[in-house]
């Protein structure tokens, strides 16, 4: 998930569409897939339209509230506005953790990357030197990075393109598995594997692949005509959910979903299963540089986010100043964030992109029930209104809820819990200095 809102111009809604394609497409698609399709089966082509669904409609709310109500802060500034004081200082902060939560994500997903060359490579030493590279990068500048957000853009759909292309190849005979593999077989009875409940769990997983919509929410201020924001996001939902159902539907067509591993890209594991002596590695270098400029976006996301919320009195003062443009407490309190990344990666290397990947989808999920909530709140709304955001609300708590019947899913979602306590309790202290 990528954070570019840098536009100098005005955009045209199908700009707007493309540029949302190429932020989106992530770790939590090229990575994260691998968790869905091992919990939900066949049924993760359900899981990902669901998701879809949900993600619409909150993007909707979201582009709808923007284009009434320019402001600066989006969705935090509509939560003040809904709710009051303690809902905009606890939205910003949720927001921030999830930020946070998503940089440790991705982290990880590039040192997983990284073991695709370097198998012996420690976790931790991998995550490390991108952590470097990153912070590096954010000191000397990000414009650089952004610049370059398009092309990174177009280098994540031609990766997918490029692995349908092989995929459809493979499936109609063109291309033989190597000796040992089982070959590919396309029956009708695939279809029924995978149960309700894997469906339940592997949903929030699914939702995680769409993370980035709130972004482009705040991007309708950037559209020649902002009432164009709506039909802009539902092109660019809709080329994704086109682009991730028929991958997936690739994938298992290629490969026994008992072959799946949550800690390589199932693209990975399906190419990898053909003579293509030099075509994973390129898609891999692809992975590795879109995922570095999506890590690269996030840091910069949590160090920006930490400074409006002390210009706004939201965070301590201290975290505003800035020294030759750099915010360095900000900048310091971000390294602070990687290192126990790291510290993590260290002590937790099983199941450790699961656990991160779950607490950051959780926490992006509960932003978005706010924006539905402030949504219902700012605006006349509609009976179809009201019945879009119940779905939206219901398809959120169930992929909420489903992390609950899974023992490493479960994991996150304490992870997250214990956030959501933090910033509930720092927001009743702020709530009574306030009124004391």
């Amino acid at each position: 998930m990528s954070k570019s809102t840098n536009h100098e111009k005005k955009l045209t809604w199908w700009q707007m569409s493309f540029i949302g394609v190429g932020c989106i497409i992530g770790t939590g698609y090229f990575l994260g897939s691998s968790i869905t399709i091992e919990k939900a089966g066949y049924l993760v082509l359900l899981a990902y339209f669901l998701a879809a669904i949900g993600t619409w409609i909150v993007y909707e709310a979201l582009a709808k509230l923007t284009a009434e109500h320019p402001e600066k802060g989006s969705f935090r500034t509509y939560a003040k506005q809904a709710f009051g004081q303690w809902a905009g200082f606890s939205n910003g902060w949720v927001y921030w953790s999830s930020e946070m939560l998503i940089m440790g994500s991705q982290l990880t997903a590039l040192a997983l990357f990284a073991q695709f060359w370097f198998p012996n490579a420690p976790l931790w030493l991998s995550a490390s030197v991108f952590a470097s590279l990153g912070l590096i990068v954010i000191l000397i500048g990000v414009q650089l990075v952004e610049k370059m957000e398009n092309v990174f853009g177009v280098m994540k759909i031609a990766a997918i393109v490029m692995f349908l292309a092989i995929g459809i190849a493979a499936l109609l005979g063109w291309l033989e598995p190597q000796k040992g593999n089982a070959g590919i077989e396309i029956t009708s009875k695939d279809f029924l594997t995978g149960s309700a409940m894997g469906l339940w769990v592997a949903l929030v997983y699914a939702f995680y692949a769409f993370g980035g919509i709130e972004v482009m929410g705040l991007m309708a201020n950037e559209l020649e005509d902002p009432k164009n924001a709506p039909k802009a996001g539902k092109i660019m939902l809709l080329v994704l959910t086109i682009l991730y159902v028929m991958s997936f539907f690739v994938v298992l067509k290629l490969i026994p979903i008992k072959s799946i591993d949550p800690n390589e890209s199932p693209f990975l594991t399906a190419l990898t299963q053909f003579h293509l002596p030099w075509i994973p590695h390129v898609f891999n270098a692809i992975l590795i540089i879109a995922g570095f400029s999506t890590m690269v976006a996030s840091l910069y996301a949590v160090t920006t986010m930490l400074v409006t919320l002390a210009e706004e009195n939201d965070a301590p003062a201290l975290f505003a100043k800035k020294s030759r443009k750099i915010p360095l407490p900000a900048f310091g309190l971000t390294t602070l964030v990687v290192l126990l990344s790291i510290v993590v990666a260290l002590l937790l290397p099983e199941n450790i992109f699961e656990y991160l990947t779950t607490a950051a989808g959780l926490m992006l999920l509960y932003n978005w029930m706010f924006i539905l909530f402030s949504y219902r709140k700012l605006t006349k709304t509609t009976f179809k209104d009201h019945l879009k955001i119940g779905i939206g609300v219901v398809l959120i708590g169930t992929a909420i809820s489903g992390t609950l019947f899974d023992k490493i899913s479960r994991a996150g979602f304490l992870v997250s819990l214990c956030f959501l306590v933090l910033i509930a309790g720092a927001t009743f202290l702020k709530m009574k200095r306030k009124h004391s």
